[in-house]
């Protein structure tokens, strides 16, 4: 009997080892691959290419004819189905709710259309030319007295996100004021293939490489060193950032905080049995019970499905088209502000955001015919197997914060985060907000964001 216990528990110990040693094997960094920070992405052969390194102002204009074009497709839309008895967003996008937001864009939106565009137009607007794209960016310089502390700051949008997200947020970030000893000097990108940055010619533009691209947009202006922000894509990519270019980034605010990988995995599982010993009882449900958080993520991916298999299929069925874009943009600031929202026939819409503001969001992605090159990020990303996003698990000793926002699509709990963010100095949530939060709550995440790099600064 004595032998066979031995056996046993040999053959138990043995189970174990090769057990563990997968273990490391799947949870080990990642290789990053070399980087090639002058890769091309412009159109023919990088041989015919010689890079203008200045930086020229750019000017937000289009023409009346433009906008009656515009007022004129809005004016002869189809007939839209109408909406089920007593439904609401759960089918989409409730045709009543788009019918009422259809006529105040073509009627109170576009007769004030030069009032919009000087708003968008309010801040300095500038191009660049890097690795064969023309690259549009936001930089606000702070007017401060001689003395005050100016920190770079780059700000990093998503889809079907845009520059304008950050409207409100950058006046507070670029004034002096009694809550912070420091003032911010603010760069705010469009992603290449989003509103006024052109589009790769190439195959293969994906995080990683855009990574790339920010960190030499900064360089170009003349920072060596600086702060990242982001959500959604800029969350990956300003994730990415502090990965690839650890001795360029001072800190790191995500409000998005992704770690992925067998080990985050693990941890978010074993977590679960017992919440509470991992998390503060009153965030528990930030991140459990699991499924209906599954459930919820899986009735919300659609979109994510098409577009990382058929960009160009569903950009042609949205591109030029307002109805469409309207309907496929608009959801999103719905449902992923609160899902609950999907029981209100309004969408909920309005509950945080104003029509102007959603507006001048979709007339950035419908005046630039930017929605399919925008949602070719999805391919790229996805088309190799989430290797880039793999990549993100690899430690970053930079300073990192973390806004959680009690109705994101997804957080990830500290536990884990702490695997890939070695020094993450701040981790907050936040009872309201969802995925938009630099529009919908610009004053909660600005005094993150300060509170975060005071700690920093220190």
């Amino acid at each position: 009997m004595g032998f066979f216990v031995r056996v046993l528990f040999a053959g138990a110990t043995l189970l174990l080892a090769m057990g563990y040693k997968q273990y490391k094997d799947a949870t080990k960094p990642v290789p990053i691959p070399p980087l090639d920070l002058k890769e091309y992405w412009g159109a023919g052969d990088i041989k015919q290419y010689k890079e203008d390194t200045t930086i020229k102002p750019f000017n937000i204009a289009y023409s009346p004819e433009v906008i009656e074009k515009l007022r004129s497709k809005l004016n002869d839309t189809p007939t839209l189905v109408k909406p089920l008895e007593g439904a609401a967003f759960e089918y989409g996008f409730n045709s009543n709710r788009l019918q009422d937001i259809l006529k105040y864009w073509k009627t109170s939106y576009l007769n004030k259309w030069n009032e919009r565009e000087a708003f968008l137009k309010q801040f300095p607007h500038f191009k660049t030319q890097i690795q064969g794209l023309n690259i549009h960016f936001i930089h606000v310089k702070p007017k401060v007295p001689a003395g005050t502390k100016v920190l770079p700051l780059i700000m990093l949008h998503g889809w079907p996100g845009s520059v304008r997200e950050f409207y409100e947020i950058i006046p507070k970030l670029t004034t002096k004021s009694d809550d912070k000893d420091f003032v911010f000097e603010v760069v705010v990108p469009s992603l290449p293939g989003y509103g006024w940055s052109q589009p790769a010619s190439k195959q293969g533009l994906d995080p990683l490489k855009i990574a790339v691209i920010m960190k030499n947009l900064m360089k170009r202006i003349g920072h060596q060193k600086f702060y990242v922000q982001g959500g959604d894509w800029g969350s990956l990519i300003g994730n990415l950032i502090a990965t690839l270019f650890q001795d360029n980034v001072i800190g790191v605010h995500l409000n998005v905080c992704g770690s992925i990988g067998l080990q985050t995995i693990l941890k978010t599982v074993v977590a679960s049995f017992a919440p509470s010993q991992f998390i503060e009882e009153k965030y528990v449900d930030y991140y459990y019970p699991a499924l209906p958080k599954l459930t919820f993520m899986l009735a919300e991916s659609g979109y994510m499905h098409l577009q990382a298999t058929k960009p160009d299929t569903i950009g042609t069925a949205l591109v030029g088209n307002p109805v469409g874009l309207a309907a496929y943009i608009l959801e999103k600031f719905s449902t992923w502000t609160n899902p609950s929202y999907r029981q209100l026939p309004d969408g909920g819409l309005e509950k945080y955001f104003t029509l102007d503001s959603l507006l001048d969001n979709i007339m950035i992605y419908y005046l630039t015919d930017s929605i399919t090159t925008s949602q070719r990020l999805y391919y790229e990303n996805f088309s190799k197997g989430g290797a880039t996003m793999a990549i993100g698990q690899n430690p970053t000793k930079v300073p990192a914060a973390c806004s959680k926002f009690k109705y994101e699509l997804m957080n990830v709990i500290d536990w884990a985060l702490r695997d890939h963010f070695t020094n993450l100095v701040q981790s907050n949530h936040f009872e309201d907000g969802g995925h938009f939060a630099a529009m919908q709550l610009p004053n909660v995440l600005y005094k993150d964001i300060i509170t975060f790099v005071a700690k920093v600064e220190q």
